[in-house]
Protein backbone atom coordinates (compact mmCIF):
# COMPACT_ATOMS: atom_id res chain seq x y z
CA UNK A 1 0.00 0.00 0.00
CA UNK A 2 2.90 2.16 0.94
CA UNK A 3 3.87 1.92 -2.50
CA UNK A 4 0.59 2.83 -4.32
CA UNK A 5 -0.17 5.87 -2.02
CA UNK A 6 3.37 7.37 -3.02
CA UNK A 7 2.69 6.83 -6.81
CA UNK A 8 -0.63 8.00 -6.46
CA UNK A 9 0.75 11.23 -4.31
CA UNK A 10 3.39 11.76 -7.18
CA UNK A 11 1.13 11.10 -9.84
CA UNK A 12 -0.18 14.70 -9.29
CA UNK A 13 2.61 16.73 -9.69
CA UNK A 14 1.62 16.20 -13.48
CA UNK A 15 -1.11 18.34 -13.35
CA UNK A 16 -0.71 20.24 -9.70
CA UNK A 17 -0.16 23.98 -10.45
CA UNK A 18 1.71 25.67 -7.74
CA UNK A 19 1.24 28.87 -6.74
CA UNK A 20 2.90 31.32 -9.18
CA UNK A 21 5.44 34.08 -8.24
CA UNK A 22 5.58 37.50 -9.31
CA UNK A 23 7.51 38.16 -12.26
CA UNK A 24 10.21 39.86 -12.38
CA UNK A 25 11.37 39.99 -16.08
CA UNK A 26 12.38 37.14 -17.76
CA UNK A 27 16.08 36.80 -17.96
CA UNK A 28 16.48 32.80 -18.50
CA UNK A 29 14.80 31.22 -21.34
CA UNK A 30 15.45 27.83 -23.04
CA UNK A 31 15.77 27.13 -27.10
CA UNK A 32 14.48 23.66 -28.76
CA UNK A 33 15.06 20.59 -26.83
CA UNK A 34 17.05 17.83 -28.73
CA UNK A 35 16.57 14.31 -27.75
CA UNK A 36 20.33 13.00 -26.65
CA UNK A 37 19.87 9.17 -25.50
CA UNK A 38 17.33 6.96 -24.99
CA UNK A 39 17.97 4.57 -22.05
CA UNK A 40 15.70 1.57 -23.68
CA UNK A 41 18.39 1.18 -26.62
CA UNK A 42 18.94 -2.62 -26.41
CA UNK A 43 16.18 -3.23 -23.47
CA UNK A 44 13.38 -5.58 -24.42
CA UNK A 45 10.70 -2.29 -23.05
CA UNK A 46 10.89 1.19 -22.56
CA UNK A 47 13.34 2.42 -19.79
CA UNK A 48 12.99 5.97 -18.55
CA UNK A 49 15.73 8.85 -17.25
CA UNK A 50 14.48 11.26 -14.28
CA UNK A 51 16.78 13.16 -12.15
CA UNK A 52 20.35 13.03 -13.87
CA UNK A 53 23.67 14.82 -14.17
CA UNK A 54 26.62 15.75 -16.34
CA UNK A 55 30.59 16.17 -15.76
CA UNK A 56 33.56 16.24 -18.55
CA UNK A 57 35.26 13.65 -17.50
CA UNK A 58 39.18 11.96 -18.39
CA UNK A 59 40.16 11.76 -22.15
CA UNK A 60 37.63 14.33 -23.20
CA UNK A 61 34.52 12.23 -22.83
CA UNK A 62 31.36 13.59 -21.20
CA UNK A 63 29.89 11.33 -18.85
CA UNK A 64 26.10 11.21 -17.81
CA UNK A 65 24.69 9.54 -14.61
CA UNK A 66 20.76 9.29 -13.25
CA UNK A 67 18.01 7.25 -11.95
CA UNK A 68 17.12 4.79 -14.34
CA UNK A 69 14.05 2.09 -14.49
CA UNK A 70 11.95 0.32 -17.05
CA UNK A 71 8.48 1.67 -17.07
CA UNK A 72 6.05 2.17 -15.78
CA UNK A 73 7.80 4.23 -12.92
CA UNK A 74 8.09 3.09 -9.53
CA UNK A 75 10.12 5.42 -8.21
CA UNK A 76 10.86 3.05 -4.49
CA UNK A 77 12.17 0.54 -6.77
CA UNK A 78 14.52 2.99 -8.90
CA UNK A 79 17.61 0.55 -7.81
CA UNK A 80 20.46 1.32 -10.38
CA UNK A 81 21.99 4.80 -11.66
CA UNK A 82 22.27 4.87 -15.58
CA UNK A 83 25.73 5.51 -17.03
CA UNK A 84 26.31 6.79 -20.89
CA UNK A 85 29.34 8.62 -22.36
CA UNK A 86 29.48 10.92 -25.60
CA UNK A 87 32.58 12.61 -27.22
CA UNK A 88 31.11 15.86 -27.37
CA UNK A 89 28.29 17.20 -25.75
CA UNK A 90 25.37 17.25 -28.37
CA UNK A 91 26.44 13.66 -29.85
CA UNK A 92 23.64 11.75 -30.94
CA UNK A 93 23.02 9.30 -29.63
CA UNK A 94 24.73 9.21 -26.64
CA UNK A 95 26.53 5.34 -25.88
CA UNK A 96 24.96 3.53 -23.21
CA UNK A 97 27.44 2.17 -20.25
CA UNK A 98 26.66 -0.66 -17.29
CA UNK A 99 24.65 0.87 -14.55
CA UNK A 100 27.35 3.12 -12.66
CA UNK A 101 25.59 2.06 -9.18
CA UNK A 102 23.26 -0.32 -8.17
CA UNK A 103 21.40 0.14 -4.48
CA UNK A 104 23.24 -1.85 -1.24
CA UNK A 105 20.21 -2.83 1.08
CA UNK A 106 22.42 -4.79 3.28
CA UNK A 107 24.11 -3.12 6.08
CA UNK A 108 25.85 -1.07 7.12
CA UNK A 109 24.24 1.16 3.72
CA UNK A 110 21.05 0.21 4.48
CA UNK A 111 19.69 1.70 0.80
CA UNK A 112 16.00 1.86 -0.17
CA UNK A 113 16.70 3.13 -3.70
CA UNK A 114 19.14 4.92 -5.75
CA UNK A 115 17.89 9.07 -6.43
CA UNK A 116 19.29 12.08 -7.94
CA UNK A 117 22.83 11.52 -8.47
CA UNK A 118 25.10 14.57 -8.38
CA UNK A 119 28.87 14.52 -9.14
CA UNK A 120 31.91 16.81 -8.98
CA UNK A 121 35.59 16.91 -9.42
CA UNK A 122 38.00 17.63 -6.48
CA UNK A 123 41.41 16.86 -6.18
CA UNK A 124 41.85 13.86 -9.03
CA UNK A 125 38.83 12.39 -7.55
CA UNK A 126 35.32 12.35 -8.35
CA UNK A 127 32.41 12.60 -5.68
CA UNK A 128 28.87 11.14 -6.37
CA UNK A 129 26.27 12.21 -4.18
CA UNK A 130 22.81 10.70 -3.98
CA UNK A 131 19.80 9.92 -2.15
CA UNK A 132 19.77 6.59 -0.57
CA UNK A 133 16.45 6.51 1.16
CA UNK A 134 15.18 4.96 4.30
CA UNK A 135 12.32 3.25 5.55
CA UNK A 136 11.20 6.68 7.92
CA UNK A 137 10.53 9.15 5.60
CA UNK A 138 11.49 11.74 8.22
CA UNK A 139 15.21 10.44 8.09
CA UNK A 140 16.35 10.20 4.48
CA UNK A 141 19.93 9.41 3.98
CA UNK A 142 22.05 11.00 1.03
CA UNK A 143 25.02 8.83 0.95
CA UNK A 144 28.29 9.35 -0.89
CA UNK A 145 30.66 7.04 -3.41
CA UNK A 146 34.13 8.35 -5.25
CA UNK A 147 35.79 7.56 -7.97
CA UNK A 148 39.24 7.94 -9.79
CA UNK A 149 38.05 7.67 -13.22
CA UNK A 150 34.34 7.74 -12.84
CA UNK A 151 33.43 4.27 -13.95
CA UNK A 152 34.21 2.12 -10.89
CA UNK A 153 32.38 3.86 -7.77
CA UNK A 154 32.88 2.89 -3.81
CA UNK A 155 30.66 4.30 -0.93
CA UNK A 156 32.30 6.03 1.75
CA UNK A 157 32.38 4.69 4.78
CA UNK A 158 31.17 7.64 6.59
CA UNK A 159 28.02 8.06 5.24
CA UNK A 160 25.34 9.27 5.54
CA UNK A 161 26.29 12.64 4.80
CA UNK A 162 23.18 13.97 5.53
CA UNK A 163 20.23 12.68 7.52
CA UNK A 164 16.76 15.30 7.24
CA UNK A 165 13.26 14.76 5.59
CA UNK A 166 10.63 14.83 4.76
CA UNK A 167 12.38 12.66 1.90
CA UNK A 168 15.25 14.93 1.77
CA UNK A 169 16.89 14.47 -1.62
CA UNK A 170 18.28 15.78 -4.68
CA UNK A 171 21.89 17.18 -3.70
CA UNK A 172 23.30 19.61 -5.48
CA UNK A 173 27.13 21.31 -4.73
CA UNK A 174 29.04 24.10 -5.05
CA UNK A 175 32.29 25.55 -4.55
CA UNK A 176 31.47 29.15 -2.58
CA UNK A 177 35.11 30.74 -1.04
CA UNK A 178 36.53 28.59 1.69
CA UNK A 179 33.37 26.03 1.68
CA UNK A 180 31.59 23.40 -0.41
CA UNK A 181 27.46 23.81 -0.12
CA UNK A 182 25.19 21.08 -0.50
CA UNK A 183 21.40 22.24 -1.65
CA UNK A 184 18.87 19.27 -1.57
CA UNK A 185 15.52 19.76 -1.19
CA UNK A 186 13.18 18.51 1.92
CA UNK A 187 10.62 20.25 3.88
CA UNK A 188 10.52 22.97 6.54
CA UNK A 189 9.86 20.04 9.41
CA UNK A 190 10.92 16.50 8.96
CA UNK A 191 7.41 14.98 8.95
CA UNK A 192 6.06 17.77 6.63
CA UNK A 193 5.49 21.59 6.01
CA UNK A 194 6.53 23.87 3.50
CA UNK A 195 8.73 22.49 0.42
CA UNK A 196 11.97 24.30 1.21
CA UNK A 197 15.62 23.97 -0.78
CA UNK A 198 17.98 23.30 2.38
CA UNK A 199 21.01 23.29 2.70
CA UNK A 200 24.76 22.38 4.26
CA UNK A 201 28.52 23.10 4.36
CA UNK A 202 31.44 21.71 4.34
CA UNK A 203 35.23 22.27 4.86
CA UNK A 204 36.23 18.54 3.06
CA UNK A 205 33.11 17.51 1.41
CA UNK A 206 32.70 14.95 4.03
CA UNK A 207 31.48 16.38 7.22
CA UNK A 208 28.41 18.74 6.83
CA UNK A 209 27.26 21.91 9.18
CA UNK A 210 23.70 21.69 10.87
CA UNK A 211 21.16 22.81 7.69
CA UNK A 212 19.82 26.10 7.09
CA UNK A 213 17.17 27.38 4.61
CA UNK A 214 17.81 28.79 1.08
CA UNK A 215 13.87 28.79 0.01
CA UNK A 216 10.44 28.56 1.08
CA UNK A 217 8.08 27.79 -0.73
CA UNK A 218 4.26 28.50 -0.04
CA UNK A 219 3.22 24.97 -0.87
CA UNK A 220 3.00 22.29 1.62
CA UNK A 221 3.16 18.57 1.67
CA UNK A 222 5.48 15.41 1.99
CA UNK A 223 6.03 13.83 -0.87
CA UNK A 224 7.10 15.40 -3.90
CA UNK A 225 6.64 18.71 -4.23
CA UNK A 226 8.11 22.20 -6.37
CA UNK A 227 11.34 22.72 -4.93
CA UNK A 228 12.94 19.28 -6.34
CA UNK A 229 16.32 18.91 -8.52
CA UNK A 230 17.44 22.44 -6.94
CA UNK A 231 20.22 23.61 -9.48
CA UNK A 232 22.43 26.50 -8.85
CA UNK A 233 24.20 28.74 -11.12
CA UNK A 234 26.59 31.79 -10.71
CA UNK A 235 26.67 34.99 -13.00
CA UNK A 236 28.96 37.33 -12.06
CA UNK A 237 27.62 38.35 -8.28
CA UNK A 238 24.38 36.60 -9.29
CA UNK A 239 22.92 33.36 -8.03
CA UNK A 240 20.24 31.55 -10.30
CA UNK A 241 18.02 29.06 -8.65
CA UNK A 242 16.43 26.39 -11.35
CA UNK A 243 13.76 24.23 -8.96
CA UNK A 244 10.74 22.41 -10.35
CA UNK A 245 8.28 20.66 -10.63
CA UNK A 246 6.30 23.98 -11.65
CA UNK A 247 3.36 24.54 -13.08
CA UNK A 248 2.84 20.75 -13.92
CA UNK A 249 5.48 17.82 -14.24
CA UNK A 250 7.75 19.46 -16.97
CA UNK A 251 8.30 22.51 -15.70
CA UNK A 252 11.03 24.28 -13.80
CA UNK A 253 11.35 27.66 -12.59
CA UNK A 254 14.47 29.96 -12.18
CA UNK A 255 14.32 32.40 -9.34
CA UNK A 256 17.42 34.95 -9.19
CA UNK A 257 19.15 36.60 -6.05
CA UNK A 258 22.77 38.56 -4.94
CA UNK A 259 23.07 35.85 -2.08
CA UNK A 260 24.15 31.91 -2.64
CA UNK A 261 22.05 31.72 0.67
CA UNK A 262 18.48 33.02 0.22
CA UNK A 263 16.22 33.39 -2.75
CA UNK A 264 12.47 35.19 -2.67
CA UNK A 265 9.48 33.50 -4.10
CA UNK A 266 9.02 37.15 -5.85
CA UNK A 267 11.90 36.87 -7.56
CA UNK A 268 11.35 34.57 -10.51
CA UNK A 269 13.13 35.40 -13.61
CA UNK A 270 12.32 32.64 -16.21
CA UNK A 271 10.30 29.15 -16.66
CA UNK A 272 11.86 26.34 -18.42
CA UNK A 273 9.59 23.92 -19.84
CA UNK A 274 11.62 20.41 -18.32
CA UNK A 275 11.60 18.32 -15.72
CA UNK A 276 14.60 17.22 -13.44
CA UNK A 277 16.59 20.18 -15.32
CA UNK A 278 20.30 20.64 -15.39
CA UNK A 279 22.50 23.28 -16.35
CA UNK A 280 25.50 22.43 -18.22
CA UNK A 281 28.43 24.63 -19.74
CA UNK A 282 29.93 23.26 -23.04
CA UNK A 283 33.86 23.25 -23.24
CA UNK A 284 33.26 26.11 -25.83
CA UNK A 285 31.46 28.16 -23.50
CA UNK A 286 28.12 28.16 -24.56
CA UNK A 287 25.23 27.11 -21.83
CA UNK A 288 22.13 23.95 -22.28
CA UNK A 289 19.53 23.09 -20.05
CA UNK A 290 18.58 19.14 -20.17
CA UNK A 291 15.01 17.55 -19.46
CA UNK A 292 13.58 14.45 -18.54
CA UNK A 293 11.58 12.19 -16.62
CA UNK A 294 8.96 9.70 -16.37
CA UNK A 295 7.49 8.43 -19.47
CA UNK A 296 10.04 10.91 -21.05
CA UNK A 297 12.02 8.05 -22.90
CA UNK A 298 15.42 9.57 -22.57
CA UNK A 299 17.26 13.03 -21.62
CA UNK A 300 17.14 16.09 -24.18
CA UNK A 301 18.95 18.81 -24.12
CA UNK A 302 18.22 22.70 -24.95
CA UNK A 303 20.32 25.94 -25.70
CA UNK A 304 19.96 28.26 -22.42
CA UNK A 305 19.37 31.97 -23.10
CA UNK A 306 21.00 34.52 -20.75
CA UNK A 307 19.03 37.63 -20.96
CA UNK A 308 21.57 39.22 -18.41
CA UNK A 309 25.26 39.62 -19.02
CA UNK A 310 27.33 37.55 -17.18
CA UNK A 311 29.43 41.06 -16.03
Amino acid sequence: MKTLSFLGVLALLSVQAPLIADTTGILVEAGAFTKIYDPGVGEDEAWYINDHCFIPGPNNRWHLFGITREEPASPIDEDHFAHATAASLLQRPWTKQPFALTVAPEAPWNEEHLWAPHVIKHDDLYYMYYCAGDRDHTRYKIHLATSPDLETWTRHPKNPMVVDGFDARDPFILRIGEQWVMYYTANSRPEGGNHIVAYVTSKDLISWSDRKVAFTDPAEGTYGGPTESPFIVQRADRYYLFIGPRGGYDGTDVFVSDSPFHWEFKDKVGHIPAHAAEVIQDTDGKWYVSRSGWGRGGVYLAPLIWKEPAE
